[in-house]
């Protein structure tokens, strides 16, 4: 009988400090294909967590493995990161580029070939619906569409792994209603890791929750499973999924031991 395949990210008692301050404590949890949910509050530790799975931040113990490379051993990192998709909250990038140079900088970054690149640049940016602003300066976008070009950029090298922090942030509601559709379809080939606090996001996209709380999980399982924690309509919250992720938070902190000193 064949081995079942291995999960795209694997956790094993992951943990990060920064400096002396905890941020993940001993996670262990794995990700399959679909889109996934990272919800908390601030200082939960979800930053932290995409940070090391992008590759760009150490753990300071525990096994982190994405598409099967240990994250341990530097010489699979460029393996890794070629077919690794990331947003952070706040990316850089060139003022003077036009939205095109600035895809297609990233195409190169992810060593695509010339012969590719100019397709799939062109094809993350009508993904995004970009497509008629390739030409302008990135100088001269709205926060919105800054937003769409970062999503753009993650995208360009069809990802097997797509992390994203915060990726809604300054996108109308018409835009988020198309970003979640985004997310369903890269969803079905691709483990997406979606960091947010807008919680009608992950319960429209998101197949699984995962909810972290100082730097320890303090839920998992589905979104239908997360709403049904509140049904209660005394917990603070105007729809279950929010009365869910409150009721799971108040649990967490009433059954688990403190963390003092968990950041973002």
């Amino acid at each position: 009988m064949p081995l079942p395949p291995r999960p795209h990210i694997s956790l094993s008692a992951l943990t990060v400090h920064h400096r002396k301050t905890l941020a993940l404590d001993a996670l262990t949890l794995d990700f399959e294909r679909g889109v996934h949910g990272l919800l908390g509050p601030n200082g939960a530790g979800k930053t932290s967590l995409i940070r090391v799975l992008a590759t760009v931040a150490p753990a300071t113990a525990g096994r982190v493995e994405v598409l099967g490379h240990d994250l341990a051993d530097r010489r699979a990192l460029p393996a890794v990161r070629r077919r690794l998709g990331y947003l952070p909250q706040d990316f850089g990038f060139y003022p003077g580029f036009t939205v095109r140079e600035f895809v297609a900088y990233v195409a190169w970054l992810k060593e695509l070939s010339r012969e590719t690149t100019g397709a799939a640049v062109e094809r993350a940016l009508e993904r995004v619906g970009l497509g008629d602003r390739a030409d302008a300066r990135m100088k001269t976008l709205s926060g919105g569409m800054l937003r769409r070009a970062g999503i753009a950029q993650a995208l360009v090298n069809e990802p097997d792994v797509l992390l994203l922090d915060e990726p809604t942030a300054g996108l109308d509601p018409e835009q988020r209603v198309e970003f979640r559709e985004l997310l369903r379809d890269v969803g079905r080939d691709a483990a997406v890791l979606v960091s947010t606090h807008l919680v009608e996001d992950v319960a429209a996209a998101c197949t699984e929750v995962t909810l972290l709380a100082e730097g320890r999980v303090a839920y998992r399982g589905t979104t239908e499973q997360l709403a049904a924690l509140g049904a209660d309509p005394a917990e603070a919250g105007d729809h279950p999924i929010e009365r869910g992720y409150t009721a799971a938070l108040r649990h967490h902190r009433a059954t688990a031991p403190s963390a003092a000193g968990v950041t973002r």
